[in-house]
């Protein structure tokens, strides 16, 4: 076959239309003309002397040649879009969009002292913010990258620190509550409080875990109120203001609310530390010029304590 660019884009077409199940979807997806993609797909599969769709007026579908083909050519053709969008990333203004998947805490705590300065020096660049808690496969969730902590990275993927190092959980309860209740001194008098926990979809409620010195304590305190992870935490934040009763969360989450006075610090000689969260992104791939300029970014922000 002939080399150079109408062998590249005669199989771009190809995998074009069979991926959309159509001449007319496939046009509309990449902004040009059914006959153009037609004319294409006929040239590839007079060069290959085979069929590769079968046409009807009412479908497309690829033969088992043309289906064999997809599955060998399509990671193929999507390596060589990320090298083309690599080389793209050497213009002096990086543009295009990022997608990045993070846990609601991320995006609270994290992205709020990065987003606005990245996107003040990268006019051009789009940045997408999906909130999700669960560990999900970036690649096939269609996102550049994600926030996780380390313990949940998978070992083939690159991870950059990105936000405070080290982070602490921390406990808190409106001053009305601990005048009724009484204030806990060890971890295992919140047996005999009302506690507001937190579960990820799917999961079990979690125990809550504490450490001072080289005591390690770990309990399942009762209470009257569990919310999601994330995305109800603030919920459970407004109950404790409420005086419902004792919530456990990022210390900096909570921070707010203790400077306000209307959530007191408990336990606090207890709260455990745990390291920061990290950038990943798949390190099998070249990376796209909007999430390099990221990368760059974040490695060039003072750490953060």
């Amino acid at each position: 076959m002939a080399q150079g660019k109408s062998e590249l884009g005669d199989i771009g077409a190809f995998l074009a239309v069979a991926r959309a199940g159509g001449f007319r979807e496939a046009a509309r997806a990449s902004n040009t003309s059914s006959s153009a993609l037609s004319d294409a797909v006929r040239r590839l599969e007079a060069e290959l002397g085979v069929r590769l769709l079968n046409r009807t007026t009412r479908s497309v579908v690829p033969t088992e040649a043309g289906r064999g083909l997809m599955e060998r050519l399509g990671p193929a053709f999507g390596e060589i879009t990320s090298a083309l969008e690599h080389v793209k990333g050497f213009r002096d203004r990086p543009a295009g969009t990022l997608k990045l998947n993070v846990p609601v805490s991320a995006a609270r705590l994290v992205l709020p002292e990065i987003v606005p300065s990245f996107l003040a020096a990268y006019p051009d660049i789009r940045l997408e913010i999906f909130t999700d808690e669960s560990f999900v496969d970036i690649v096939a969730a269609g996102c550049d990258a994600g926030i996780r902590y380390d313990e949940r990275l998978e070992q083939d993927m690159i991870a950059v620190p990105i936000g405070p190092r080290i982070q602490r959980f921390a406990c808190g309860a409106s001053p009305a509550y601990l005048a009724a209740r009484g204030r806990p001194n060890h971890p295992r008098d919140l047996l005999s409080h009302a506690c507001i926990r937190s579960r990820f979809a799917g999961r079990a409620v979690m125990a809550w875990e504490f450490e001072q010195g080289d005591e390690a304590v770990r309990i399942d305190p009762p209470g009257p109120l569990v919310v999601q992870a994330g995305g109800g935490s603030e919920l459970g934040i407004l109950a404790a203001v409420a005086g419902t009763g004792i919530i456990a969360l990022f210390e900096d989450w909570l921070n707010p609310y203790f400077e306000s006075g209307v959530l007191e610090p408990v336990l606090k000689p207890w709260w455990p530390s745990f390291s920061g969260p990290f950038l990943y992104y798949p390190g099998r791939r070249l990376v796209p010029a909007p999430l390099r300029a990221f990368i760059d970014f974040v490695k060039a922000m003072p750490a953060q304590p």
